[in-house]
């Protein structure tokens, strides 16, 4: 016997253990529905997918979108994943804010490789420390003016003038030691381009595999990796770079896919299959 997993559709979202008429008995999970099927196999939601399938219609709403996969066993959607309105699964902190889910559908996990964009993303990751990120998307465009478009060779000529202008910028995070944390990073991004570079170095740190969260509580915050990033940062005289802030940058910079399995987003960045 296989298993059959569904998930609400747009008309009826509230979602757990409502009875299917004619499948079986119903298999309760948080956001999902599942029923026995027969020996045809497994079948499993994928977002990523969209509307192929067929409709099945419950005891109280209608479910859809369903498609065949092999009878390995179920696939459920993560507990942790929201389908929106256009049908697409996003995790719950990028499927409410708009700005925050079009960074997820846009930026976040996309692979960069130019040392402008690397810097800016390692300025930010470090601007975010004990803040959350839809603070700092929300100032991004403020950072940007103040810091020359995050030009490396810009910043690295600031003086002391300039730290006095940033701490006096309201439309920025004014913390003096990662106003000047970002001065010293662009001058060690500077003089790292005589060993390879920035871009090098952060991918030179790509493991092996990447992980694969079903829930955000599978999904790691620091690794080997990215403590080892860290030493070698630090090495070139780069701050805030401490190991949990490596690891936010390389899942944003795409150097590892940590997209929960179920996103629309996950395996999108063209790095990882």
């Amino acid at each position: 016997m296989g298993t059959l997993w569904v998930t609400p559709s747009a008309a009826d979202r509230r979602g757990t253990g409502h009875p299917l008429r004619g499948h079986g008995r119903t298999i309760h999970g948080a956001g999902r529905v599942g029923v026995r099927s027969t020996a045809r196999g497994v079948w499993a939601y994928d977002p990523r997918r969209g509307a192929c399938g067929r409709t099945i219609h419950g005891a109280s709403g209608t479910y859809d979108r369903a498609m065949a996969t092999p009878a390995t066993g179920p696939v459920p959607v993560s507990p942790d994943l929201v389908v929106g309105e256009d049908g697409l699964a996003r995790p719950a902190w990028a499927a409410t804010d708009p700005l925050l889910r079009e960074y997820y559908d846009t930026e976040w996990g996309v692979p960069i490789r130019d040392e402008r964009g690397m810097f800016e993303k390692l300025s930010l990751e470090a601007f975010q420390s004990g803040l959350s990120w839809l603070t700092i998307l929300r100032k991004r465009p403020a950072f940007r003016t103040a810091f020359d478009g995050f030009d490396p060779d810009r910043v690295a000529g600031y003086t002391e003038a300039d730290v006095a202008r940033l701490l006096a910028d309201p439309g920025i995070v004014r913390n003096r030691r990662k106003i000047e944390a970002t001065i010293a990073n662009a001058r060690a991004t500077v003089a790292l381009r005589e060993r390879g570079g920035l871009v090098a170095l952060v991918w030179s740190f790509r493991p092996a595999q990447t992980p694969a969260p079903r829930t955000l509580s599978e999904a790691p915050t620091t690794s080997a990796e990215s403590e080892g990033l860290a030493r070698a940062l630090r090495r070139e005289g780069f701050r805030f770079v401490g190991p949990t802030t490596m690891y936010a940058l390389m899942e944003s910079v795409g150097v590892l896919d940590t997209h929960l399995v179920g996103s629309h987003r996950r395996g999108s960045s063209g790095v990882w299959s």
